[in-house]
């Protein structure tokens, strides 16, 4: 014959409801609140008005001076384009050594840790423990043991296990905004490493000017001396007037004027390139640039509007937010649901540490239990407000991002069509004082000029050629600009790291 325990069918009951209403959590359990769904790319064709000069909608070309291809991927590695090994290697190191980029690495494992944190809500809590204690019991109460003795010691083994059902989708409403926030946390990492790129890259270019504008403006002041020195002789033979040389020795003083602001800017220079590569101003990084080690692109890509929002860290990031606020209403309708809680503990109990798993020892527990939340001063209702006024902010931050990643590609591509002529005048004027100095020195060689027409034509052509470093300057930097307006690649990036 089968012994059963006592109340047995009472326990019986008891078990089959708890089992029955977890059933019933994980069959009926579903999320609350809205659903993500991600913007629609904006309806656009062209990236300026089509009343615009020059670049309008998408053009193949815009001349012999610049052309551009549409709809070409943009490499991970965009400033390759620009054919310098030194540049390729200081991005490199600074890419490795940053603390910018290693704190964007950090945050991103954080976040990444988040959501694997909150996916364990999702499954029971186990907890298992031991206790021991040294009791007296009075003798005027009834023995709490079945014998008589009032000194006994106590031992206990226990398991716990508590469930609450994710019957709306809370918790995993939870997993989803923090998922999101990982998501938006690698955008921010991919964005930093291609605007590290992007403020390497206009460093370079920039140090690259001032040192070829330092040394045409050491050309021209040397020039200046000379043309000062010969005025002087001149007035010494009363050739030329006092009012004559004391003009050049102000032409002399503005052109030395100009050296130390330069100066000042290649040392501030030289240490943004060292600090972005993650060194001490101390320790000086070993490349140098020259706007003639600095290649000019040929053919630069144009994305097509439509993908824009696909390609710019910025806006994905912008949208991640939308998604983690989207979840945050769904958690908010969640809480003012009611939940359910299983609960249920098992263990032994002994006076001896010998007899803690002897038959009749042992003792368990089943429960659950439902919460409904009935008043709490409308602090629920308005979690939930604050919560859908939440989505409507990130919805309204997205598209001003949206807008403002279509002006940044609309603002490089007017300074890169103004820079292409500013670029092609300067050159022009370039040209054209070379010709004149050239001309003046032949002339010098058959007695038709002076010494002083030479040296002012060369002095006329330095200055030309101080605008002409400017304008290629602007140039290759705009050049920069437009990879990063258009999401620097990183799309292609083989190193990417995942969020799952």
């Amino acid at each position: 014959m089968t012994k059963r325990w006592p109340h047995a069918p009472a326990h019986n009951n008891l078990y089959s409801a708890c089992c029955v209403t977890a059933l019933a959590g994980l069959l009926t359990g579903c999320s609350v609140g809205p659903d993500f769904k991600a913007p629609v790319p904006p309806n656009v064709s062209n990236f300026r008005a089509a009343n615009d000069r020059g670049l309008v909608g998408l053009p193949s070309t815009t001349g012999k001076e610049l052309s551009w291809s549409v709809g070409q991927d943009i490499s991970a590695q965009w400033w390759t384009i620009f054919r310098s090994p030194q540049l390729d290697a200081l991005v490199k190191e600074a890419f490795d050594h940053n603390p910018d980029i290693q704190a964007a690495q950090a945050s991103l494992r954080v976040a990444m840790e988040n959501v694997k944190a909150q996916a364990g809500s999702l499954y029971p809590s186990i907890t298992g423990g031991f206790g021991a204690s040294r009791n007296k019991q009075s003798a005027q109460l009834s023995p709490v043991l079945a014998s008589p003795a009032l000194l006994y010691n106590l031992y206990q083994t226990q398991l716990s296990v508590s469930w609450t059902p994710d019957l709306w989708g809370a918790n995993r409403r939870s997993v989803e905004a923090l998922q999101a926030q990982a998501d938006a946390q690698r955008y921010q990492l991919e964005a930093s490493y291609v605007g590290l790129a992007a403020a390497l890259v206009a460093a370079a270019i920039q140090e690259a000017s001032l040192r070829e504008q330092i040394s045409a403006i050491h050309e021209l002041i040397e020039d200046d001396k000379n043309i000062l020195a010969t005025e002087r002789q001149q007035k010494s033979l009363g050739q030329v007037s006092g009012q004559e040389v004391a003009a050049q020795e102000t032409v002399l003083a503005q052109a030395e004027a100009a050296l130390p602001p330069l100066s000042k800017q290649l040392s501030e220079q030289r240490d943004v390139l060292t600090v972005l590569a993650g060194r001490y101003p101390a320790d000086q990084v070993q490349q140098t640039f020259y706007t003639g080690d600095l290649s000019l692109p040929a053919e630069l890509p144009l994305t097509v509007p439509s993908r824009l929002v696909e390609r710019r860290a910025d806006v994905r990031m912008a949208e991640e937010n939308m998604h983690m606020a989207t979840a945050g209403v769904g958690i908010a309708i969640a809480n003012t649901l009611p939940n359910v809680t299983l609960a249920a503990n098992a263990g032994t109990v002994a006076t001896q540490l010998g007899q803690l798993f002897v038959p009749g020892n042992e003792f368990w527990t089943l429960g659950s239990g439902i919460t409904q939340p009935l008043f709490d001063g409308g602090t629920l209702l308005h979690r939930k407000r604050a919560a859908e006024a939440t989505l409507e902010q990130a919805s309204a931050l997205y598209r001003s991002t949206v807008l403002r990643a279509f002006q940044d590609v609309a603002d490089t591509l007017d300074a890169i069509e103004n820079d292409v002529s500013a670029q092609k005048f300067a050159q022009a004027a370039e040209d054209a004082a070379a010709r004149s100095l050239s001309l003046a020195q032949k002339q010098e060689a058959v007695g038709q000029v002076g010494r002083l027409a030479v040296l002012n034509a060369e002095a006329a052509y330095l200055q030309t050629k101080v605008a002409s470093i400017s304008a290629r300057t602007n140039r290759l930097t705009d050049s920069a600009a437009l990879f990063q307006a258009l999401g620097g690649g990183w799309w292609n990036r083989s190193d990417k790291v995942a969020t799952e």
